[in-house]
């Protein structure tokens, strides 16, 4: 005899509808976003003094991108929904392209900042001491926004939302 027998589970309210694409970019999306972040407090918690505060840069950069490349919907960007303001589609468009720029220029910045102060650690003249994780942390901090940036994006379907 099971003793579990009688017991029943309440559905999740977020998995009721036909619909799940949504919920699953969405998820998806901010478990890297979150993963992204966690690699770069890690390395700084681990590594302080490899670390240069300045760095951190290209994160925020990153997570302004993700905002900038998900404030503007699909619909807006064609030009369907959004025919106002001082630029109508063109102004969403624009926009839309900001932030794409804003994601690659911090993504090729931490590239640069991994490749330029850690993994060129050999030649001379090079602190040699520095540990290569948080190099490598930060350009996965980067590349997993970007990546939640897009999933967030294209992902999910906007025409549930009404």
């Amino acid at each position: 005899m099971n003793c579990f027998e009688n017991v029943t589970v309440p559905n999740c309210v977020w998995f009721e509808g036909g619909e799940r694409r949504n919920i699953f970019a969405s998820m998806a999306a901010g478990f890297l976003f979150f993963t992204g972040w966690w690699f770069i407090i890690d390395s700084a918690s681990k590594y302080p003094s490899d670390l240069p505060s300045a760095a951190h840069v290209c994160g925020v950069m990153a997570t302004i991108s993700l905002i900038m490349i998900n404030s503007v919907s699909n619909a807006q960007v064609r030009g369907e929904t959004y025919t106002g303001g001082c630029m109508g589609p063109r102004g969403a468009r624009l926009w839309l392209f900001m932030g794409f720029v804003v994601g690659f220029a911090s993504l090729i910045a931490a590239c640069w900042i991994l490749f330029a102060n850690y993994v060129n650690t050999g030649k001379p003249g090079s602190d040699a001491t520095k540990n290569t994780w948080a190099g490598v942390s930060l350009f996965l901090q980067n590349a997993f926004i970007f990546a939640g940036s897009l999933v967030f994006k294209f992902g999910r379907a906007e025409d549930l939302w009404g």
